[in-house]
């Protein structure tokens, strides 16, 4: 895709100061990618205030930091508003974590991707919805990968109850985002 394609466009990040997050909107900005806006989104309310200490509004104007949690729909739905692409990188990653707490990493991997889902069905500006996967959702050996997988699978699901909504849901492995 063209960066002329880009141009006047809002994109939301879920997990956006994670370690994909700050590389990802660094590219954007380095690269003069013409969004309107980039909302940077995540629950990490001290790591927000790190990466605006790198990227401050004041210099960069068109980032906004918004904190929220993907297990929050009603806090999603309101990050969504004007958004017309949303890339998904919210996830619990540590595989022995996963093991030791379950219930969270299933809430975040797989509620927090059903929640994306379903925002994005119901916002109207998002036209594509891009979620980072793993090569552990191939073939599942751990609870982290079970729930990728199971995320993966949600997000292409989607694409089957589009209707006539002209959204378009992916699933990219980390390593090939870029490159």
């Amino acid at each position: 895709m063209k960066k002329s394609s880009f141009k006047n466009k809002v994109i939301l990040i879920t997990g956006a100061t994670g370690s994909f997050g700050k590389s990802f909107v660094k590219k954007l900005i380095y690269e003069k990618y013409p969004f309107r806006k980039i909302i940077i989104f995540s629950r990490d309310e001290l790591k927000q205030f790190e990466m605006a200490n790198n990227f401050s509004e004041k210099e960069y104007p068109f980032l906004r930091y918004f904190i929220g949690d993907v297990r929050d729909l009603n806090r999603l739905k309101r990050a969504l508003e004007e958004v017309d692409y949303v890339i998904h990188a919210a996830a619990l990653k540590q595989v022995e974590a996963a093991e030791y707490n379950p219930f969270e990493v299933i809430k975040t991997n797989i509620i927090g991707a059903q929640n994306i889902i379903e925002a994005c069905l119901d916002s109207p500006n998002v036209k594509k919805v891009v979620a980072l996967s793993t090569d552990k959702a191939v073939s599942p050996l751990n609870l982290y990968g079970a729930t990728k997988l199971c995320s993966d699978k949600l997000f292409i699901s989607a694409n089957n109850i589009v209707g006539k909504k002209n959204k378009l849901f992916s699933v990219v492995r980390y390593g090939n985002v870029m490159g």
